[in-house]
């Protein structure tokens, strides 16, 4: 079995100050401290998975297409660094037009990689700056970590480290 950290997206790869959406990729940056935690966890052979609602495209106000071109401009900063997400889930749905199972806190997107990957889910991480993302990675049976939105994930690492015993 596989050990994994799945991270949100919008607070915590990316930073979202000022925008409600992050659907442009022009307005897409990553965190500071974000490859410095990839690397890490990557030199610790952790699966890399992004689960994250995006919601605003079964309102209307952007597409499946303009998520697609923030992952492809996500995937090639990281790829300057030798970096990549082993796979990247997203909800399409919003509670306000459309019922849905894969929406988090829901798992339906977690339990897909677990079984795919055949994940470790007690030995596996959910990173997220919502309590939102605590209930999914705690529903899931993943150990949770909330982080301030935005922050210098690179601090990330300790509690990391401190929760799974890796020195």
């Amino acid at each position: 079995m596989k050990r994994a950290v799945f991270l949100d997206r919008d607070g915590v790869i990316n930073n979202d100050s000022g925008y409600y959406y992050i659907f442009n990729p022009d307005d897409f940056t990553l965190n500071p401290g974000v490859i410095e935690l990839l690397t890490w966890l990557k030199s610790q052979k952790f699966l890399l998975l992004i689960v994250s609602n995006q919601g605003g495209i079964s309102r209307g106000i952007y597409t499946k297409a303009d998520a697609e071109r923030v992952h492809a401009k996500m995937n090639s900063i990281l790829t300057e660094h030798d970096l990549s997400f082993d796979e990247i889930y997203y909800c399409p749905h919003h509670p306000d037009n459309q019922k849905c199972l894969c929406r988090k806190p829901g798992t339906v997107q977690l339990e897909k990689a677990i079984a795919r990957f055949s994940i470790d889910a007690k030995n596996s991480f959910f990173i997220g700056d919502r309590d939102t993302d605590i209930e999914t990675g705690k529903k899931a049976g993943l150990i949770p970590v909330l982080v301030e939105r935005n922050q210098d994930m690179s601090r990330v690492i300790g509690i990391i480290k401190e929760l799974s015993g890796v020195s």
